[in-house]
Formats: C-alpha cells, structure tokens, sequence
C-alpha cells in the first residue's frame, strides 16, 4: 500500500495526506512497504502492505500475524514500548502489534530502537520541508535528536555503536548519539541498474538497511533492485541483483547471514498486487528464498 492510498483512507488526516503527496518523491508513491527484522530466537518478522504482518517461525513456518497493513516496523525485544502511547505530530501512526516480543508498526515514515532502549522516529516539521530525528523514550516523552533538511527519510536503522543511520534517494548519512550528522556515502550509483517497475531509471532509491559491528552498512537499492555493501569508508558494491520485476525494500543482520524483503513490483498501485518474499543470503550473496507470500 502506498503512502498516498494510507492517508486518502484516513479521511480525517486528508489535508496532511495533501501536504505529504506534495513533498514526496515519485518513486516512494509507487513503492511498497518496507520492514524485517530477527528477533534473539531468530524468527524473521517482516511487513506485507496487502496483509499486514508475517513471521517465519524457529522451525521455518510461515505464520501470520494480525497488524495495519502498515509500511514501517522496529523490533521491542523486551515489550518496553508494548503499552506506550504514542503522538507521533503531523501525520503518520505507530502501533504495537504482537506480543513477546513487541513489533512497531509505522504507517508513514521509518523507525528503528536503539541500543539505548528508546525509539527514533522522523517527526515532521510545520511546514514538511524537514524532519528532526526524535528519540522516545517507553514513558512516551520525546525530545528531537538531529535536524535533516529532507521532508522525509527513506529508511532508518540504530548501529551496534548506538548510533543511527538513514538513506535517501542516493545518500547514506550517520548520526552520532550526541545528534552530530555525517555523510557515509553520497550520489550512489550503480553500473548495472536493472529497470524496476514504479521507480525512476537510474535512480537507486536506497531504502530500508543494516549495520554490522564494524560499521559495515547493508541497504536495499530497490530503484535497481539490489542489495549493496557500504563500508565505513563510502566504499559501495553489490551484493545481491535481482530480475525485475523483483527488487529489495529492506534488510536485516542476523548470526551472520542478511534476510532480505523483496516485493513484486508492478506498475499498478495495487498493494494486493505486491507479493513479499524473504530470502537469505551469506555477505558473499548466495543463499536461497525462505517464505513466500500469495494471494
């Protein structure tokens, strides 16, 4: 389900649905969701914008749990948020879903929690030009942590140093506990970018990703359906292509391997249309598809 066909649902949010159709880029219209994550008992929790939430259980079953037919997801490992209320400013909704753990599901816009127990978010500013980087604590009290000058950010993911990183369009950036923004890699680019059904040619369109204990950042290029490795330098290869109409949205670390959420794209925003599969793969890029979606 796309943003746009979120907010037009919720007839009372329509003129912040307006302001938000207006700021966002084409490609993130068209897309489909974008959240997995693996859990301490290794279930892989992942996101179905037709359905809603999926788990692949210790035993490789495919299991559905009930949850919105979100885009966005962080995993509570220890319930802190399970009963936190939550008011997230203009436009979007978070709400927990499952239980032991807690999964967070987002409507609008990434979230991820840190090693320090609190939960980030982008919060819009008045306007929509730019977003601050807001960290929540279980109490549900918030304080922003880092200015971006974006009207949104296309994935979000805490570092194993308790840092956060976030994607753009082509651009990775690190944000250090203290609020202090880097840039890891900027005007990332592929020499072979597959066209991806709803995304603009060319553009990688870096979306959902995940960083290893030595800063290694692994992102889905979903503009060009692959999977890359950024090193702590801005060093940028591929690790995984797919064949269109197939394409990554984001991706988990677990015991050594990245689980990998692919859609179906199509050109028809239709988000029954966009099937999900998970596939797990070494650093190297083999490895195989472990659950599969169907209609």
């Amino acid at each position: 389900m796309t943003l746009s066909m979120h907010r037009t649902a919720r007839t009372a949010r329509l003129a912040g649905a307006a302001l938000a159709l207006t700021l966002a880029p084409a490609s993130l219209l068209a897309h489909p969701g974008s959240g997995i994550v693996v859990d301490r008992l290794g279930q892989v929790w992942f996101m179905d914008t037709g359905s809603g939430l999926w788990k692949i259980d210790a035993r490789g079953t495919l299991v559905k749990v009930a949850a919105p037919r979100f885009h966005w997801m962080a995993l509570d490992e220890d319930d802190r948020f399970a009963s936190t209320r939550f008011r997230p400013g203009l436009g979007g909704e978070i709400t927990p879903a499952g239980a032991r753990p807690t999964l967070l599901v987002a409507s609008d816009f990434p979230l991820t929690i840190a090693g320090d127990g609190n939960l980030y978010y982008p919060a819009r500013r008045p306007g929509g030009a730019a977003v601050d980087i807001t960290r929540v604590q279980p109490n549900g009290r918030s304080a922003p942590l880092a200015p971006v000058p974006l009207p949104w950010l296309n994935g979000l993911a805490a570092a194993p140093d308790g840092s956060l990183y976030y994607t753009e369009d082509r651009a990775i950036h690190r944000v250090t506990a203290s609020g202090q923004v880097s840039t890891v890699a900027s005007r990332v680019t592929l020499r072979t970018c597959p066209k991806v059904p709803g995304n603009d040619p060319g553009n990688p369109f870096l979306r959902g990703l995940a960083v290893d204990s030595v800063g290694n950042v692994f992102v889905a290029a979903s503009g060009c359906g692959s999977v890359l490795k950024v090193t702590p330098g801005g060093q940028v290869s591929t690790v995984l292509q797919l064949a269109p109409p197939w394409s990554p949205t984001a991706v988990a670390l677990h015991g050594g391997n990245i689980y990998v959420l692919e859609y179906l794209h199509t050109d028809v925003e239709d988000r029954l249309q966009w099937l999900p599969r998970v596939r797990r793969v070494s650093p190297n890029g083999t490895g195989a598809i472990i659950a599969a979606v169907t209609r």
